[in-house]
């Protein structure tokens, strides 16, 4: 096990040894590093996982796992929602999507699964 290993969350360089698994101190993010494996694609490009750490492509459909409030609405998108052909984006907020009576809006991926 290598103590030198970056945190594959953040990227800090402060990681610790803890029994077998490597803990982030900055980001609380804990991994096997033997079971971390290098995500590329062909593209080089933009590498987005879902809350299962499945790795999401444009067009997917995706289900919410948690109820999320949506600001001007007085209800929420509900646990179960499923959102069709889904575009990823950079940044925060890295999925952009249509979901019914809610219209266009974007999400973050980690309350989404692959469905």
């Amino acid at each position: 096990m290598s103590e030198n290993t970056p945190c594959p969350q953040c990227g800090s360089e402060y990681p610790y040894p803890s029994g077998l698994l490597m803990i982030c101190p900055e980001c609380a993010h804990e991994w096997n590093p033997n079971e971390v494996e290098e995500v590329s694609t062909e593209d080089g490009g933009l590498v987005v996982k879902d809350s299962n750490g499945k790795i999401l492509k444009d067009g997917d459909t995706v289900v919410i796992i948690k109820d999320l409030p949506v600001k001007g609405f007085s209800k929420s998108i509900k646990v179960g929602t499923k959102v069709n052909n889904i575009r990823l984006t950079d940044g925060d907020h890295n999925i952009d999507c249509k979901i019914g009576e809610f219209g266009s809006m974007s999400i973050k991926s980690e309350f989404v699964k692959l469905g």
